[in-house]
């Protein structure tokens, strides 16, 4: 009879996150950036934008521009004759990146034993890769083992995590490195389009590391969740233009995202036999929490965490959901489940709850 710990019959240890730490750029541009959306509205839009942002629950937003291009002044950044095209703003994703994710990963614990390297990044283009550049710059062993994801926009984080997730359940003495890095600051665009002006009105920069291993106290992780929504690929688009990358996101996102959440089959994928008592909702934008609480029936403190990061933070794309789960692991959840929107219109989620690392 063959022994069942042996490396074929063993059972695969569960994915956990170890650790989870988060980072900012120092200029908060929040106000100055709202001003200056306003100001290439006309009149009556630029009345309804100020009344929307004052709603959106964002109090801050953070920028990699510093100095002049930060505060708009005039020949700055977004305040030259021309908008910067996508050469110039891929200059200064590939300045500003490395940095930004070193400074989350640096409040890791001790990398010793990393074996895998997993990134995810929406709004730039660099080669040599960015994850390559963290490798060279952490001094990673060279056999470390590396993945990119990009361009899959807010959910990309939770793909990243299932990724991580699936490389542990493969190799059981895997320890791997996931960061998520996003600069959408570097992306906004001159417009008179009021949704336009309320979709760049969220966005933020922003970085989160992780460790993700099979062993010690975290935050486990188990079933993925994906489902694309019918007819609605047209709500969210992510453009590579020449200024840069155009996001465009519906006003209707919220409203068709609350009619596909109220379907019973799906509410069913996504709640399991028993409810989750943590809920990691990616805020993309106050509307979209509200839609997500009222068709999943939540309670209000349900989401007061996914609120948080936005009020605090902004929407930072991939990155978001990141800073969701940190908050979040502070209180050990028993049972929970993340989940992130974005193009397509799609939605990627995975279950979690707390693994105390016991034998």
């Amino acid at each position: 009879m063959a022994d069942p710990m042996t490396d074929s019959h063993r059972i695969p240890p569960t994915p956990r996150i170890n650790a989870i730490a988060t980072a900012v750029p120092p200029s908060d541009v929040h106000t100055r950036y709202t001003e200056w959306a306003a100001r290439q509205l006309p009149d009556r839009s630029a009345a309804v934008f100020a009344r929307m942002e004052q709603r959106s629950g964002i109090a801050h937003r953070y920028s990699v521009l510093t100095g002049a291009d930060a505060a708009l002044e005039s020949g700055s950044f977004y305040m030259a004759d021309d908008p910067p095209g996508t050469a110039e703003r891929m200059h200064r994703y590939t300045e500003e990146a490395p940095g930004l994710a070193l400074e989350a990963i640096g409040k890791l614990p001790s990398l010793d034993g990393v074996t895998h390297l997993v990134v995810a990044s929406c709004t730039g283009f660099m080669a040599p890769g960015l994850d390559q550049v963290l490798a060279r710059k952490l001094n990673l062993a060279p056999t470390v083992e590396r993945v990119s994801i990009g361009f899959m926009g807010c959910y990309a984080g939770v793909t990243m995590l299932r990724t991580a997730a699936h490389i542990i359940r493969s190799q059981p003495e895997a320890k791997v490195l996931a960061v998520s890095l996003e600069l959408c600051s570097l992306h906004l665009q001159e417009t008179d389009d009021l949704e336009a002006m309320l979709a760049m009105g969220q966005f933020a920069d922003g970085a989160a590391a992780v460790l993700l291993s099979g062993e010690g106290e975290g935050l486990g992780l188990g079933e993925g969740l994906s489902a694309a929504l019918e007819e609605s690929e047209d709500l969210i688009t992510w453009t590579v233009g020449d200024t840069g990358f155009a996001m465009h996101l519906s006003g209707a996102v919220p409203g068709r995202l609350a009619d596909a959440l109220d379907d019973a089959d799906l509410q069913s994928t996504i709640c399991g036999e028993t409810r989750p008592k943590a809920w990691a909702i990616h805020p993309g934008g106050r509307s979209i929490l509200d839609a997500v609480e009222r068709a999943l029936e939540l309670p209000k403190e349900a989401l007061s965490a996914s609120r948080g990061v936005l009020h605090d933070f902004g929407n930072m794309s991939s990155a978001t959901v990141l800073f969701v789960l940190q908050r979040l692991m502070a209180e050990k959840p028993e049972s929970g489940v993340a989940l992130a929107f974005g193009p397509g219109l799609a939605m990627e989620g995975v279950r979690f709850g707390w693994e105390s690392g016991d034998a």
